[in-house]
């Protein structure tokens, strides 16, 4: 329910957001940068040429992008994410460490050749998807289905509405569809995509391409032997680690590690969790499986603090400005 109090927060978010564009407009933040000392990991996941909200909200437009790089290189110290775990960090400026989530092929379109003009290191988190002969992940199907698809699904027996995003809802207990199926096992999410597909002719717009398409496993090659890119694993099927069988997360997470290293020929031993969830039991998995890094986006568990594999990260915002962005990246907080 939207309150008088969320509304009043929200126009005074966007007011304080516009003030400090005017500040940097002016010079007002150039002590704070320089001043600024810490570290911090990026999770940034599609990149698209416009309209970054189209489907889902993670991806960021390719103009806004190239000015978050921009800062970056002027004002912060860009390092790899093995330098990040080895703490080669500068003591003369913040440090930042960039992540790509989720194997979109415009990450190997836009963003390597990006990080070579740059000159700057990033770390991309794939999935063996294209091993189980999709070249789209689960949840991105459902995103062009909430907004092509029909105001009414059904699916296992049950019927489910458009309701707020246009995201499906069931029409007994307003559980979500996406919710539903991310505590479930890839089969069902395959059956999904199984009975909507016909009705989803979404590979005739080559237009939505850059807002689902995996890359191939030769691309997945280029994007190894670049100097600036470092690949890393993102399960088998995008599943959510925490809600499936133990015994099946062990697998996804250890076919996800063959399945790369196979491709590159080299070891890969870093690990994000899909949707930065997990449990004690997971990450051991990860562990035993021979990851030595391990990415979360926030610490789920008290010992987690104490863990030296595991490191929280920070989601970029498509909705706010570069400038408000690199000032919460310093602060890490979006609320100020």
């Amino acid at each position: 329910m939207i309150t008088w109090q969320k509304i009043r927060s929200k126009l005074n978010r966007e007011a304080r957001h516009l003030l400090r564009d005017a500040g940097h407009n002016l010079g007002f933040y150039r002590e704070f940068y320089r001043s600024a000392r810490g570290s911090r990991i990026m999770i940034y996941h599609g990149i698209c040429l416009k309209d970054p909200t189209r489907f889902n909200p993670i991806f960021l437009d390719l103009k806004r992008f190239k000015q978050h790089l921009r800062f970056y290189k002027k004002h912060f110290n860009v390092i790899s994410l093995d330098d990040y775990y080895e703490q080669k960090f500068s003591r003369d400026k913040f440090n930042i460490c960039l992540t790509f989530d989720d194997g979109f092929a415009n990450n190997y379109k836009y963003v390597l050749p990006l990080l070579a003009q740059y000159q700057l290191p990033a770390t991309f988190f794939v999935t063996a998807i294209r091993a189980a002969g999709y070249d789209i992940l689960w949840n991105d199907f459902l995103g062009i289905v909430s907004r092509y698809g029909p105001q009414n699904i059904q699916f296992e027996n049950e019927r489910y509405q458009q309701g707020l995003h246009n995201k499906y809802f069931s029409t007994p207990d307003g559980v979500s569809l996406v919710e539903r199926l991310r505590s479930s096992g890839f089969p069902q999410k395959a059956e999904m995509m199984r009975l909507l597909y016909p009705a989803m002719p979404f590979r005739l717009n080559t237009a939505d391409e850059d807002y689902w398409l995996q890359m191939t496993e030769e691309q997945l090659r280029e994007l190894f032997r670049s100097p600036y890119a470092t690949i890393g694993a993102h399960g088998h099927y995008h599943n959510d680690l925490a809600r499936i069988d133990i015994k099946d997360a062990e697998a996804e997470i250890s076919f996800s590690k063959l399945y790369l290293e196979t491709i590159t020929g080299k070891q890969v031993k870093s690990f994000a969790f899909p949707y930065g969830s997990y449990s004690p039991q997971v990450v051991n998995a990860a562990k035993l499986a021979g990851f030595k890094h391990l990415l979360a986006m926030d610490f789920l568990f008290p010992a987690d603090q104490e863990d030296q594999t595991i490191r929280e990260r920070f989601t970029v915002n498509p909705f706010i400005s570069t400038n408000n962005q690199m000032y919460a990246t310093v602060i890490r907080n979006y609320e100020c």
